[in-house]
C-alpha cells in the first residue's frame, strides 16, 4: 500500500461519522426551534442559527464534543437590555437560558460569560451565542464579564475563507487542518482551533504543492510543521483569516512543533529507504491511532 493510500485514508478516519452528525443536526434544530418560537413568535421554525466555530468551518475532527451555535435574536431585546439596571447582558443570557431550558429541561444548563452552554449526559456541549446583527453584517453579543458589555464578532468571514482556501488548494486546507487537529489531540498541543486553521491557510495558500494529490501529503505535514514550530515565541496573538480578529494563543506550540517536524522527517525517510513499518510508527507518533496500521 503506497504512502498516498495512508494519508487518504488517514484523512477519511478523522471526518465526523453520520451518526454524530445526525445527533448534532437533532439538537440544533431543536434548539433554533424553541428560541424561534419564544423569541421570533414562530412555530416549527429552524431559521435565524449558523454553525460556527470548527463545525461551522468544517474542519472538525471525529472527536469533537463542542459544538458552537450563533442565533440571532431580534433587535429589541438588545434595546430593551442595554437600558437594564445592573447588568444586562447576564440577565439577557439567563432569559436564552431559561428557553431552551423548556426544550432540554433535564439537561445541565449555563448561560454565563458570552454564550449559553448545554451539557448532554453523553458529553457533547453545544455552545449558542445569542447575536444581534449589524448593518455591516458583523454581530453583536453580550458579554456578561466584568459588570456587562457588548462586543462584537464576525465568524463568517472566517469560514467562508475557509471555503475558498479549501477550493484553491485542491480540497487540501481542510485535511491539512483536521490532521493538526489529530496532533494537537494526540500530543495536547496548546494551540486554538482557529489558530490552527488560520495558519494552515496562510500556509497552504502560498506552498508549492497546494494543488497536488495524497502523494505530498508527507511533504506538505512536514513542511507546515516547520512553519508552525518557525512561529515568533514572543508572538501571543494573531489576526484570524477572513474577519482579522485577534486570536489569543499566548501558550508555546512552537515546541511540540518542532518535536512533530523533526519526527516527519524521520517519517520520510524511513519511507524513501523502503521502511514502510517505521514510517507508520513514526507518523503514529504525531497523529496517534487513527494513522492507518
Amino acid at each position: 500500500m503506497s504512502e498516498a493510500v495512508y494519508f487518504e485514508n488517514f484523512s477519511n478516519n478523522l471526518l465526523i461519522g453520520s451518526t454524530l452528525r445526525s445527533t448534532i443536526s437533532m439538537r440544533y434544530i431543536n434548539i433554533c426551534k424553541r428560541l424561534n418560537k419564544d423569541f421570533w413568535n414562530m412555530d416549527d421554525c429552524t431559521t435565524g442559527g449558523r454553525y460556527i466555530g470548527s463545525f461551522g468551518r468544517n474542519t472538525a475532527t471525529g472527536w469533537i464534543s463542542d459544538i458552537d451555535i450563533l442565533f440571532e435574536m431580534p433587535w429589541r431585546f438588545y434595546l430593551n437590555y442595554n437600558d437594564y439596571i445592573g447588568n444586562g447582558q447576564s440577565a439577557f443570557l439567563q432569559v436564552v437560558k431559561n428557553s431552551i431550558a423548556k426544550t432540554y429541561p433535564t439537561t445541565s444548563l449555563k448561560g454565563d460569560g458570552q454564550i449559553v452552554s448545554i451539557k448532554f449526559a453523553d458529553g457533547m456541549e453545544i455552545e449558542v451565542l445569542p447575536v444581534f446583527k449589524n448593518n455591516d453584517d458583523s454581530y453583536t453579543f453580550a458579554d456578561s464579564n466584568d459588570g456587562g458589555s457588548w462586543k462584537t464578532t464576525n465568524p463568517i468571514p472566517e469560514i467562508n475563507m475557509i471555503g475558498i482556501g479549501d477550493s484553491l488548494t485542491n480540497y487540501n486546507l481542510r485535511s491539512l487542518c483536521r490532521m493538526t487537529r489529530a496532533w494537537k489531540h494526540f500530543c495536547s498541543v496548546p494551540i486554538k482551533g482557529l489558530l490552527i486553521d488560520t495558519l494552515a491557510y496562510r500556509f497552504l495558500i502560498n506552498w508549492e504543492n497546494r494543488n497536488k494529490s495524497y502523494l505530498y501529503y508527507d511533504l506538505m505535514c512536514r513542511d507546515f510543521f516547520e512553519y508552525l514550530k518557525n512561529q515568533s515565541q514572543n508572538q501571543s496573538t494573531w489576526s484570524a483569516l477572513g474577519s482579522n480578529q485577534i486570536i489569543y494563543n499566548p501558550e508555546n506550540f512552537q515546541y511540540k512543533a518542532t518535536i512533530a517536524y523533526n519526527k516527519a522527517k524521520e517519517a520520510i525517510k524511513y519511507q524513501n529507504d523502503k521502511m514502510e513499518w517505521s514510517a507508520k510508527q513514526k507518523w503514529k507518533e504525531i497523529y496517534g491511532n487513527r494513522f492507518p496500521n
